[in-house]
């Protein structure tokens, strides 16, 4: 097995990590990973409030409510801004699991993927991250909450982290819903969104990056061929959804202080899983794989060891139905100790020390 550094296992002093002193380590990640990479996170608010502002039944067959709310932080001086969250919700009385994205800004649910998650008794539960910040270079700061703190070092990443967490803060006001059972998903940059929502809120129960790249589930240091570098964000003017330390190891990335595998450990001991596709190389899968066996460590010192895994599938960069089906098969496990005929932590790529470079 690929040897990813820094231990997650030593503390920074050289002391070794045992499951009492976890709570230090844990800060130790934090403060390592948090700032520098992704400029910190936004305030919380003073408090967070829901508005229903519509609900109808649909048709026959499919989910029994569509649901549209308002969230609306607010600040101690009176500051707040709204976005809108959209909840597919099964029939019957609940409550319920969630399944939670915040990839509404690019589209809605295909109806099989609906029919998938709320055919399996799960909520369906969608907000568009970019209404916390502008996905645009050009007038990003102009947006979301960059409006309320102009001179804010976060970055994008972490605006929209914000959003989930502001969202769990939605939901769990909900009678029909269970608070103790959100799991959030996310794809490409959303995946990166997603894995560090779960890893800096404690009440998310299950994290899910899909194809979440360098910045989210796959490693900065160690890259299989045609994976994302951090140079890619300068070209491709995205480097604004991360904190400026990050983009300072242009060139460098292999020098960075951390990696990704601090993310995993971050969410430990509750539930992690990674879906992967094999043609998806700008991702890193080897990659994420590689983050995911390392964090395995963790998991087993917390005694938790069933609570992370990973699945990969053919095809290409996606967030396809058979990821949602994965995460469903996952969650089914974790959150109700159901039986899956899935191994979520079976071997893969054999020639992993020649794939990571």
């Amino acid at each position: 097995m690929v040897e990813v550094i820094p231990d997650l296992l030593a503390h920074d002093d050289g002391t070794r990590v045992t499951a009492a002193t976890w709570s230090r380590r844990r800060r130790e990640l934090q403060d390592a990973v948090l700032f520098h990479e992704y400029g910190g996170l936004p305030p919380a608010p003073a408090a967070t409030e829901a508005l229903l502002l519509g609900s109808h039944s649909l048709r026959s067959g499919e989910v029994a409510r569509y649901l549209t709310f308002e969230v609306r932080p607010r600040f101690t001086d009176d500051r707040e801004l709204s976005f809108l969250l959209n909840l597919w919700v099964p029939r019957g009385e609940g409550p319920w699991p969630v399944i939670l994205t915040g990839d509404g800004c690019w589209r809605t649910f295909t109806d099989e993927v609906v029919r998938t998650v709320v055919g399996r008794g799960y909520l369906l539960a969608s907000f568009n991250r970019t209404a916390l910040a502008a996905d645009n270079p050009d007038h990003y700061r102009r947006t979301g909450l960059y409006r309320l703190f102009p001179e804010a070092e976060f970055g994008a990443l972490s605006a929209w982290a914000w959003g989930y967490h502001r969202t769990v803060d939605a939901l769990a006001g909900l009678e029909f819903v269970r608070s103790d059972r959100i799991a959030v998903t996310g794809h490409s940059r959303g995946g990166k969104t997603a894995l560090l929502a779960g890893a800096t809120d404690e009440r998310i129960g299950l994290t899910n990056p899909n194809d979440s790249g360098i910045g989210g589930s796959g490693l900065n240091r160690l890259k299989a061929a045609g994976s994302e570098v951090v140079d890619d964000f300068f070209r491709a003017r995205s480097i604004f959804w991360f904190g400026r330390g990050w983009g300072e190891y242009r060139h460098r990335d292999r020098e960075l202080p951390y990696d990704q595998h601090f993310l995993h450990a971050l969410v430990a001991p509750r539930a992690l899983l990674a879906t992967e596709a094999y043609a998806d190389p700008g991702a890193n899968p080897p990659g994420s794989y590689a983050a995911c066996r390392t964090a395995l460590e963790v998991y087993r010192l917390l005694g938790e060891p069933t609570r992370i895994g990973w699945a990969v599938r053919e095809g290409g960069h996606a967030h396809a139905a058979a990821d949602f089906e994965a995460l469903l098969d996952f969650a089914d496990q974790v959150f109700d100790g159901r039986a899956s005929e899935r191994e979520f932590q079976r071997r893969l790529f054999p020639d992993l020390d020649r794939l990571l470079r």
